[in-house]
């Protein structure tokens, strides 16, 4: 038996210590906005766990008010810019293996200069995006 492939179907954690297969994960935001109709029931607790690999940096910021966000570095490097609620910017570089938290309310976006692969393990509820 194979296993399944976290980039085409992520995890859901949900209450109870439960983990789930998500459907086909199409990159479209009609996704998340289903993703979040299957486990409004889990309110803040809930997680979205997915894998993604980015070859140019990110056109937008966005931000997680209900909880937050573990940014796991796979392969490459990727450089996690975080703005607070007052307007400062802290940047940390991540290198395979490390990790970064973006806290409730926190900003952020990614540059990357080659192609990264990064985990993220997301409190999703409300998520706001802006241009960046």
């Amino acid at each position: 038996m194979a296993g399944t492939d976290i980039k085409t179907h992520p995890i859901h954690l949900g209450l109870g210590a439960t983990a789930e297969t998500e459907p086909l994960f199409t990159g479209a935001m009609e996704w998340y906005i289903d993703y979040a109709k299957r486990h409004d029931a889990d309110g803040t607790e809930g997680r979205l766990v997915s894998m993604h690999s980015f070859s140019d940096s990110w056109d937008i910021w966005e931000m997680h008010p209900q909880g937050s966000e573990v940014v796991v570095c796979i392969t490459g490097t990727v450089t996690l810019h975080q703005e607070d609620a007052e307007g400062s910017v802290t940047t940390t570089t991540l290198s395979p293996g490390e990790y970064a938290i973006n806290q409730p309310g926190v900003w952020h976006t990614a540059d990357v200069e080659e192609e990264a692969t990064v985990l993220f393990i997301t409190a999703g509820i409300g998520t706001q995006h802006r241009p960046r």
